[in-house]
């Protein structure tokens, strides 16, 4: 007889606590009037159904706080990762993309078929190579200090008898290659400074690399650490001197 009480006195509770979400749903300000034990009553009934606002604002009790340290943690985070890539952009001093094979005449005035003058392609007192030459690819990277990288591909004859090829005929009729180096000029008028690496194999079929410093480093003042606006790379031949291709300044930053 007590169980059949008691079962009817959960139910009685059972109902009496969905009667009040009901009209909790129904009526806003009864909402207002509960007090905190009687939401927690029926949120330990109701776990799907109820949640405990108190208990939501206790395990957060200081939202705008947290939010705002996520935020400085991650402008933090931004600028400890920009900070490298900024000093690899002010590092360089000259980037190169692409290169143009000699021709050795630069201009000949006049409409006649046989040009009386020519002017030679002589480039900030280099001279040219006496025969014509092309290059695929270059790539070339100075930096303030002096250290350069270049790769060169399909650096090769476009005229004579090994056109094709970057190898040079002997007195007997054999073939030899050659070794190239680079210069970085950075003065447009004269006097002219020719900053040079050490010579590199060329290989037959016009491949070479160049990872070395350039002596005399570049030019650099107290105001200016660097003055090198005008810059330009070429590629030349060990023991003549002429150069063979010049490098493609490369003015942005993107690959």
């Amino acid at each position: 007889m007590g169980t059949h009480h008691q079962q009817r006195a959960a139910f009685s509770d059972e109902q009496g606590d969905v009667a009040l979400i009901d009209s909790r749903q129904t009526s806003p300000e009864l909402e207002q009037s509960w007090g905190r034990s009687t939401n927690r009553r029926l949120a330990s009934r109701l776990p799907l159904v109820w949640h405990d606002p108190w208990k939501e604002s206790a395990t957060n009790e200081y939202p705008q706080e947290a939010c705002t340290m996520r935020i400085v943690t991650l402008l933090v985070v931004a600028v400890v990762s920009l900070v490298p890539s900024l000093g690899r952009a002010d590092d360089s001093l000259a980037r190169f993309k692409g290169g143009i094979g000699v021709d050795g005449v630069s201009g000949a005035p006049g409409t006649d078929p046989t040009a009386a003058v020519v002017s030679r392609n002589i480039v900030r007192g280099v001279q040219p190579a006496g025969a014509a030459w092309v290059i695929a690819h270059l790539a070339a990277d100075v930096k303030a200090d002096g250290h350069i990288t270049a790769d060169g591909r399909g650096l090769i004859f476009s005229a004579g008898n090994t056109i094709g090829t970057a190898v040079v005929l002997t007195p007997t009729g054999g073939t030899a290659t050659l070794q190239v180096f680079a210069t970085l000029i950075c003065e447009n008028v004269a006097p002219f400074v020719e900053r040079n690496t050490k010579p590199v194999p060329l290989s037959a079929d016009g491949d070479f690399r160049i990872n070395d410093v350039l002596s005399p480093p570049p030019p650099a003042t107290c105001n200016t650490p660097v003055l090198c606006n005008t810059p330009v790379l070429l590629i030349r031949v060990a023991g003549g001197g002429s150069w063979f291709a010049a490098g493609i300044q490369k003015f942005d930053e993107a690959d």
